[in-house]
């Protein structure tokens, strides 16, 4: 496949679109402009509305004097308090209330039922007679409804503000409604908060007489209690009772000591056995006694003097005797006060067991006391406590309800306006110039995508950016459309060689230099000019372009559209004159059938009488036989066939020539059409050498931006005249 028909990478080409705007630059700046036209007529015709907004403050601890709340459970500290507060704000009852205070039914702005509101012709009264007036339920169910649509509830973000618009053709009344909404809801509060508490009050007055009634039982039970167990003051019993128990635990842990102590010293009398001298005078508590010790002393001053005596007298000498029995009576003075002590310690010693155990019943009877006084208190804490929570419930209920019937009239809401609504000088809406500004941007945006819509929609090719952007083909040039009558239009085909066109020349000689250059690496002798259907263009193209070739090579141009020729016509030649058909019929009249054009300096074969079977002769072997002959002769020879989409006479040549020239008629033919007939001769491997766009407006081009307007007139700013052809110089310097 020829790389040359290949479509490249798809990229987003600004210039392109910058292009489509160019082209259709007037369109959307005349729909701009009559719709920008448009809404300054509908703007100033429309009703300016205002908008006054009073701010109003809902407190989350509502300011009461009574607390009311406890009884409730109400609470205002979360956002689902404001929250409901807020939709009572924009409750359709609140809205009802205002309406009916602001006698808005008389309003025709609010009530669609106003007389006012009525038109001088309606069709559909003409239609289905005039209507019954509606109930004045139905008027006011509408009026509440169109005050309510214009009122915006808008709670300020982390406050507890919110703002209460209200919008009306007048301002005053938007200034007015908005405050009263405002007092409304403060006054509906108020109205509620005081029902609340009436309700309250009724609810306290049931519950106290229950409550009283109790009271009075739990009290009556409570004496009872008291008279049946004879307590005067429980507090004073237990009080008493509590010390007697501790000083009998304190005098019990006493004898209990002593009795430890009487004992020990009873152990040891029991341990000596019998109560002689010898075992008593070795026990320590018997001789720390002081009249013992008194008496030993008496003992021991007779022993002394026995011993003093005996020395001096013997054993019978009174004194002697006298000392012997001293100290006799002493010792038993001596025993008779330890045998004393001994029984006093083991009397000690009993008197104390008794006195403990004495003292361990009374501490015994003394704890069932406190146990049977415990008891009681208990019982009696019961009764006590009965009475005190029925006797706070009643007090508490008794002062509410005190304070309800007091300070009911004392109720204060929880909202307040802290910035009433002011009467607006300039109206919200109609925003004139926005809606001016959008108008305008919009249609202009709409206009604009509209000229991409249909430039999207536009199958032609325009221009040379259409060709490489739709066909992805080379251009070898482009020719401008000649505005001309039927009859100058017959002449275009001897343009060129005429010379007064200039830019129609340059033009075609651009083109021949594009196919001169074309086949520099393999020589293009035999170029094939075809299009996709007939009008494009292409008979005059290519007496044009051999007329080009003609002025630097010795060049033929022969018509092969033996179906609809038109060459020998528009060339001048006689009627009937021999031609291409009579040629591959009858190859031996070839000179006859070559008409030599002196003022065109070319030769020409013209396609001759019509056969019945033109294809069958160009693919016949005399046809190629006479393109050899051809060739041998001149350098160029051109010819011109027929379209593309109508035979296939064109397709078949296209695979015998060095070169295919491809004409297009500009914003004229569907690309898919082009695309689909060069598709056919890329797959027949014919030479396409490029595509040349046929009459192109030069004029309207150039104002879209595309850089065609030196066409038109170029030639002359060279400094070019008809008499002085650049082409004028020798054939052999091309």
């Amino acid at each position: 496949m020829n790389n040359n028909l290949s479509p490249g990478p798809e990229v987003i080409d600004l210039l392109h679109y910058w292009h489509v705007f160019r082209r259709h630059m007037y369109k959307i700046v005349a729909l701009s402009s009559v719709v920008t036209v448009v809404a300054v007529l509908v703007a100033m015709s429309m009703t300016p509305i205002y908008k006054a907004t009073s701010t109003l403050l809902i407190e989350s601890e509502e300011a009461k004097i009574v607390s009311i709340e406890e009884v409730y459970g109400l609470s205002g500290q979360n956002s689902e308090y404001l929250q409901t507060q807020f939709e009572i704000l924009k409750s359709r009852e609140l809205a009802k209330r205002v309406a009916v205070s602001l006698n808005l039914l008389s309003n025709p702005e609010f009530n669609p039922y106003h007389p006012a509101n009525k038109k001088g012709f309606s069709l559909k009264e003409k239609i289905f007679g005039p209507s019954s007036d509606p109930s004045d339920e139905v008027k006011q169910h509408a009026t509440v409804d169109r005050f309510w649509n214009s009122i915006t509830i808008s709670p300020i973000r982390k406050t507890q503000l919110v703002k209460i618009s209200v919008e009306s053709r007048s301002p005053e009344l938007a200034s007015k409604a908005a405050n009263e909404v405002a007092r409304a809801y403060v006054e509906s509060q108020m109205e509620a908060r005081v029902g609340m508490t009436q309700q309250a009050a009724n609810w306290l007055s049931d519950r106290l007489g229950g409550l009283k009634e109790k009271l009075d039982e739990s009290e009556r039970r409570l004496q009872e209690y008291r008279d049946k167990n004879n307590l005067v003051d429980v507090k004073g019993v237990d009080t008493l009772v509590a010390k007697e128990l501790d000083e009998i635990t304190k005098r019990l842990v006493e004898a209990k000591a002593k009795r430890l102590e009487a004992e020990s010293v009873y152990q040891q009398l029991k341990s000596v056995g019998s109560y002689s001298y010898d075992n008593l005078s070795g026990l320590p508590v018997i001789l720390n006694d002081s009249l013992v010790s008194r008496m030993r002393e008496n003992e021991t001053k007779a022993e002394l003097k026995l011993s003093e005596l005996s020395k001096r007298y013997g054993p019978l000498h009174p004194k002697l005797i006298a000392a012997v029995s001293d100290l006799d009576a002493a010792r038993d003075a001596v025993l008779t006060q330890m045998k004393r002590i001994a029984s006093g310690i083991e009397k000690e010693f009993n008197s104390a067991k008794r006195k403990e155990r004495s003292l361990d019943r009374s501490m015994k009877e003394k704890i069932g006391d406190v146990r049977d006084i415990n008891k009681v208190e208990f019982t009696l804490n019961g009764y006590v406590r009965e009475v005190n929570a029925n006797r706070t419930l009643y007090e508490t209920f008794f002062n509410r309800i005190r304070e309800t019937t007091e300070t009911g009239d004392l109720q204060t809401a929880n909202a307040r306006v802290t910035d009433p609504a002011v009467v607006p000088k300039i109206p919200i809406k109609p925003k004139k110039k926005i809606i001016i500004a959008l108008a305008a941007i919009v249609s202009f945006m709409f206009g604009l995508g509209l000229a991409f819509l249909l430039d999207a929609l536009d199958s032609t090719v325009k221009n040379a950016e259409d060709v490489d952007r739709k066909l992805a083909a080379p251009l070898l040039g482009m020719l401008p459309l000649v505005k001309t009558d039927e009859k100058e239009r017959e002449a275009l085909v001897r343009a060129f060689a005429d010379g007064s066109n200039h830019g129609f020349s340059e033009s075609v000689r651009t083109m021949r230099t594009s196919v001169t250059l074309a086949g520099l690496e393999s020589p293009v002798q035999i170029v094939l000019l075809t299009s996709s259907i007939p009008g494009e263009g292409k008979t005059t193209t290519s007496s044009n372009l051999a007329e080009a070739f003609g002025q630097m090579e010795k060049t033929i141009l022969i018509d092969a559209d033996m179906r609809r020729p038109t060459m020998a016509k528009k060339l001048g030649l006689p009627g009937g004159s021999r031609g291409l058909s009579n040629a591959v019929a009858y190859p031996d009249t070839l000179d006859e059938c070559i008409h030599h054009m002196e003022e065109l300096n070319i030769d020409v074969i013209p396609s001759g009488p019509i056969p019945p079977n033109p294809l069958e002769l160009l693919s016949s072997k005399n046809f190629r036989e006479i393109l050899e002959t051809l060739r041998g002769r001149y350098q160029r020879i051109v010819i011109d066939s027929a379209p593309m989409k109508m035979v296939s006479d064109a397709l078949y040549l296209s695979t015998l020539v060095d070169g295919v020239v491809y004409i297009v008629k500009a914003d004229s033919t569907k690309d898919k059409l082009i695309k689909g007939s060069l598709q056919k001769l890329d797959d027949s491997n014919a030479r396409v050498l490029g595509v040349v766009l046929n009459q192109l407006n030069v004029e309207k081009e150039s104002k879209y931006g595309y850089g065609y307007g030196y066409y038109a007139g170029y030639y002359d700013a060279y400094g070019y005249t008809s008499s002085e052809d650049p082409d004028s110089s020798e054939k052999s310097k091309v």
